[in-house]
């Protein structure tokens, strides 16, 4: 029996005690990272002096500042994207989210009003689909944008913009997060309700060699080239993708998915907590992923078939 799923994904921790293995013996997808980025483990390790001197995010937020192509004076590095999203709702705790919706934006504001500031996901999570260019937002969450488009943001100047670097460099351990306000807004407001370090040393000293890392074009389209070969392995096996902007896809088709698949190695996302019974999230894997997934699929349903 494994253990129920939470309110995230990326709960292999807990999987893994559930079944007795090694959290490494398990193909993660139920967390939505990139699968074109190169292992971080070795630049981190070149960095880990960093860990006995206090953090000093200087050198981190001008090498984001010039990924972006923003004035360092409209960006905030962050704990995560979480951190993020919860220093906006300190500052603006009323808002507007239409479900479906990731869950921090309900969990941090104290008020949801309709017609209030509107808070968006894009690409939308859970459903994996970018926001049409006439949409307007006051709060947008790119976490996964770069992804789905190959570019850093669209550029809603109006709008705050929350993100989340652990997806995009395959690093959630990490925690490195990033708010931008628009032009005129004063970011040390956001600053000034966080805690004292709270970039950690190692993130604070990898990030400029890591975004120096970062093709952001090649990687878009690895991820689409990716994610073709998912739902094409997904149809084969009966099951019913949706369509996706994103490195997910939804699926349908087997509302036991979660349950079917994790003896066999997998983690899928339950995406019951979105409202959605019986569907699925699936990360694309790389390709060993992909095969790996392929093997697992045809032993779980054939299982379950029987």
């Amino acid at each position: 029996m494994i253990s129920p799923a939470g309110i995230h994904g990326g709960d292999v921790e807990a999987v893994a005690r559930s079944l007795g293995v090694p959290p490494d013996s398990l193909l993660d997808l139920s967390a939505s990272l990139n699968p074109a980025a190169p292992n971080p483990g070795p630049l981190l390790a070149r960095h880990l002096p960093a860990i006995v001197r206090y953090p000093d995010p200087t050198r981190a937020t001008a090498a984001l500042a010039d990924a972006l192509g923003v004035d360092g004076s409209r960006l905030l590095l962050t704990n995560g994207g979480a951190e993020a999203i919860a220093l906006v709702a300190r500052l603006h705790p009323a808002g507007w989210v239409e479900d479906p919706e990731f869950s921090l934006y309900r969990r941090h504001l104290t008020e949801i009003r309709p017609g209030g500031p509107r808070w968006r996901s894009n690409p939308r999570n859970p459903t994996g689909l970018l926001a049409d260019p006439s949409e307007h937002a006051s709060v947008w969450d790119e976490a996964f944008y770069p992804l789905a488009t190959g570019a850093w943001t669209r550029g809603d100047r109006d709008a705050i913009v929350v993100g989340s670097l652990t997806k995009l460099l395959r690093c959630p351990g990490l925690r490195i997060g990033y708010l931008l306000v628009p032009d005129g807004d004063d970011v040390e407001r956001f600053a000034a309700l966080q805690p004292r370090w709270s970039l950690n040393g190692l993130a604070a000293a990898a990030l400029p060699d890591m975004l120096e890392q970062v093709d952001l074009p090649a990687w878009a389209a690895e991820v689409s080239r990716l994610r073709l070969q998912l739902h094409e392995l997904l149809l084969r096996h009966g099951l019913m993708p949706l369509p996706s902007d994103s490195n997910w896809l939804l699926v349908r088709g087997e509302p036991r998915l979660r349950e079917l698949l994790a003896p066999h190695g997998v983690l899928v996302r339950d995406c019951s907590s979105f409202d959605l019974p019986g569907v699925a999230r699936i990360a694309v894997p790389d390709a060993d992923g992909l095969e790996r997934l392929d093997r697992a699929l045809a032993c779980a349903l054939w299982e379950n078939r029987r």
